[in-house]
């Protein structure tokens, strides 16, 4: 809170230290993978070289979502509770454990709506399969997060005035 109303900081960068952190979680369970993968595989697929690639936009989709998270979440104090509950849900209806394929046709559409599935798909063809990705749907998705962080940009500066009235 005195950051807040105090301290002149760019308060856009706490949600940056947070996706940092969360992408060295991810860089370690990534390596965790990869070294069971050539435990029971005995090599790594060259295609692993797309995986920054792969998880570009995730980023930029990530860091446009928090900025908004942020800001909702001084106004709104069931912010956090809600996106808990939000983030498991689409962990459960992302093709974490099985593929697309698997599902019906019928459901392909849903599960497609699913910001995660896209690239949970272009990873498992990457590290799993040692295919190359998908670069037209990869372009798409950057755009599309570009947008975001753009937005979530855009209004987390448009309401940050007012942070330290409610802190």
């Amino acid at each position: 809170t005195n950051y807040v109303k105090k301290v002149i900081f760019p308060l856009e960068t706490l949600s940056v230290i947070s996706l940092v952190a969360a992408l060295f979680h991810t860089a370690f369970s990534l390596l965790v993978l990869l070294t069971a993968f050539v435990i029971f595989n005995g090599f790594i697929h060259w295609t692993i070289i797309f995986i920054p690639l792969v998880f570009l936009p995730l980023v930029i989709f990530s860091l446009g979502l928090s900025w908004i998270l942020a800001s909702l979440g001084v106004f709104l104090r069931d912010v956090s509770q809600t996106t808990v509950i939000i983030t498991t849900v689409l962990m459960f209806l992302s093709p974490v454990f099985f593929p697309i394929s698997a599902l019906p046709e019928k459901y392909h559409i849903w599960i497609m709506l699913n910001p995660l599935t896209f690239i949970i798909e272009q990873a498992r063809t990457v590290l799993i399969w040692g295919g190359v990705p998908n670069f037209m749907g990869i372009l798409l998705y950057t755009v599309g997060a570009s947008i975001v962080a753009w937005l979530g940009f855009v209004f987390f500066q448009k309401t940050r005035k007012g942070f330290a009235d409610v802190l």
